[in-house]
């Protein structure tokens, strides 16, 4: 079909350049690669329907893969010469091709069914936002009442444990068996006064001071040796 078509306009008078409108709505790339892919006719005659590729704007590399043009390429030897050159100036022909063409229905069909995916999960966000809602305000009476309560009741654990852990620390022990030192010594010179102003007999007295002064020797050593346990 192209070689009769080429073969005729041999036979004819040379056409003018304006027979392929350079004001189409493809970009000056695509008409010029369009109009360089038609092939080249004896006596010069190919000139007539070349365009000279524009300096100014450098043609895009197309991202089809090999496969996909020789789809394209296929499609498009069926055409005539007036359909390929429709293609050129009908932006809606070239849509309709567009359109047809298998990548792009695939590419299409994978575009409808993520928005009907996403659409539907949307839907169903919406519906669980009652269930939300009331989850929140849940959480919000838990947090104001029952939270509260438990906090409440840990930073009371915490105080005494805090109490138990002062009350037994080393230093602390220290001071308190130092305190029931000097309480004893204080009750075993107020016995001796006793003896001494005859409120207490001899006898009394010596088993008395005896064991309040034992008991005072015997925290008088704990003191000492943890004292020196503490500080090595």
């Amino acid at each position: 079909m192209f070689k009769s078509f080429w073969g005729s306009q041999e036979q004819q008078a040379q056409p003018r350049p304006q027979e392929i409108s350079t004001d189409s709505w493809y970009p000056p790339s695509v008409n010029s690669s369009a109009g360089s892919s038609r092939p080249s006719t004896p006596g010069g005659t190919s000139s007539s329907f070349s365009m000279s590729r524009p300096t100014d704007r450098p043609s895009s590399l197309s991202n089809v893969s090999p496969a996909e043009a020789a789809g394209i390429i296929a499609m498009l030897k069926d055409k005539s010469v007036d359909e390929l050159r429709k293609l050129l100036s009908d932006k809606d022909a070239y849509q309709n091709l567009l359109l047809s063409l298998e990548p792009v229905r695939t590419q299409n069909r994978v575009r409808d069914e993520l928005k009907n995916e996403t659409l539907q999960l949307a839907r169903e966000n919406l519906e669980k936002e009652p269930r939300i809602m009331e989850l929140r305000n849940q959480c919000r009476i838990i947090r104001t009442t029952e939270l509260a309560t438990a906090q409440e009741k840990l930073h009371e654990l915490e105080r005494k444990k805090e109490e138990t852990l002062k009350y037994y620390s080393p230093s602390s022990l220290l001071h308190r068996l130092q305190d029931a030192m000097n309480k004893t010594d204080e009750e075993s010179e107020a016995l001796h006064r006793q003896l001494l102003d005859r409120e207490i007999d001899l006898s009394s007295f010596v088993q008395k001071y005896k064991k309040m002064r034992l008991t005072y020797h015997k925290r008088a050593l704990t003191h000492l040796a943890a004292k020196t346990s503490a500080t090595s």
